[in-house]
């Protein structure tokens, strides 16, 4: 009897281990299905499902985008709160439309934090005081979507900036001198802010695209210019001046009277054919035996026209000086030789507009300049 008691009491107790077992286990699987139904998701996890988002999914997700609507963008003159936040843009937002990467090195800074453009400016200043090639800087506005140019009047915070190293001009094309003073200056000023540089051309890039445009350059960079030469008595300076200031020519600091156009832009030039410059002070006492009317080519749109005009002056002032019009050689400047110059101008100017560099414009004005 005992013994039968003790199997059941032994019996009881091994029902009840398992009981409770089994109840845990009930439990534990009642609880994971609950989480499971709360923290379900119809999203994917792009982490283990690395597959294509579906169409619907591509449509719910929108990145901002360069032209496109911003999100939370910086406002330009962002106040001390707002300096801390991030612009949103998640690529580099391109170049200024002033800036043209056939003739310009460029390279980006972006920073986390929005800086201070003044700060930032005095940096580069300091850092690029060795280049002696022109360098202009942009900060990117993210509130008006723009590249806005900066100088040392500035002002505001911004996360993108922009610096264009011009890489052709009169004096000729880049050599890796400038390149080195350029990139790894630039990469000083970003290192300053703990900013990201990004974009820097290729070395061997930048040098040979500046060397092509230099030749270009060179082949189509030609002065046309027609001499007055006296034939009896020298030429005096007061009638020199009331002549040209009669045509609506002024004298300039440069030692030379320009024809300009209504924007200031100069058309052609009379200058001193014997050594020395023009000055307002000194022409009373000056004489000459002779002068010399210039036009820059790749500067004037219109060249022929303007080649015209400059004829026009120099024949007037030719008859009231008692002069001659002569080229260089000192040879008479028939119609023969009009002929020839403007047909040759007119060759200049249209290599230029084919390359996309038309004369007189922005680029040009840029690339001829000293």
């Amino acid at each position: 009897m005992d013994s039968e008691l003790q199997i059941g009491l032994v019996a009881l107790g091994v029902a009840a281990v398992v009981g409770i077992i089994a109840y845990n286990k009930w439990q534990e699987r009642k609880q994971r299905k609950h989480a499971e139904r709360t923290f379900r998701s119809d999203h994917r996890d792009v982490l283990l499902d690395p597959q294509e988002p579906s169409e619907g999914a591509a449509r719910e997700r929108s990145e901002p985008q360069f032209g496109a609507d911003r999100v939370e963008p910086v406002e330009p003159h962002a106040s001390a709160s707002q300096v801390g936040k991030g612009s949103g843009r998640h690529t580099t937002p391109g170049v200024p439309e002033q800036v043209d990467t056939r003739v310009d090195c460029v390279m980006h800074i972006e920073s986390i934090e929005a800086l201070d453009v003044q700060r930032l400016w005095t940096a580069q200043r300091e850092t690029l005081s060795e280049l002696q090639r022109t360098v202009r800087w942009f900060g990117f506005d993210d509130a008006a979507n723009i590249w806005r140019p900066l100088t040392a009047h500035s002002a505001g915070f911004f996360h993108w900036f922009c610096a264009a190293m011009q890489m052709v001009n009169r004096r000729g094309a880049i050599n890796d001198q400038d390149y080195e003073l350029f990139s790894n200056g630039v990469q000083r000023v970003a290192d300053q802010f703990l900013a990201v540089p990004a974009n820097l051309p290729a070395r061997a890039v930048s040098l040979n695209a500046a060397a092509e445009i230099d030749r270009f350059c060179a082949a189509v960079d030609v002065q046309v210019g027609v001499n007055i030469v006296s034939q009896n008595q020298p030429f005096a300076g007061t009638k020199v001046r009331a002549l040209a200031e009669a045509s609506g020519m002024t004298i300039g600091e440069d030692g030379a009277f320009h024809a300009q156009d209504e924007e200031g832009r100069v058309l052609f030039s009379l200058a001193n054919l014997e050594p020395g410059l023009f000055a307002a002070s000194e022409m009373r006492n000056l004489h000459t035996s002779g002068i010399t009317l210039v036009i820059d080519v790749p500067l004037v749109a219109d060249g022929v026209v303007v080649f015209d005009r400059m004829m026009r002056q120099a024949n007037q002032m030719a008859h009231s000086l008692d002069g001659k019009v002569v080229d260089d050689n000192r040879a008479s400047f028939g119609p023969e030789s009009v002929a020839l110059i403007r047909s040759q101008i007119q060759q200049f100017q249209a290599k230029m507009n084919e390359a996309g560099v038309p004369a007189g414009g922005s680029l040009a004005m840029r690339l001829f300049s000293a």
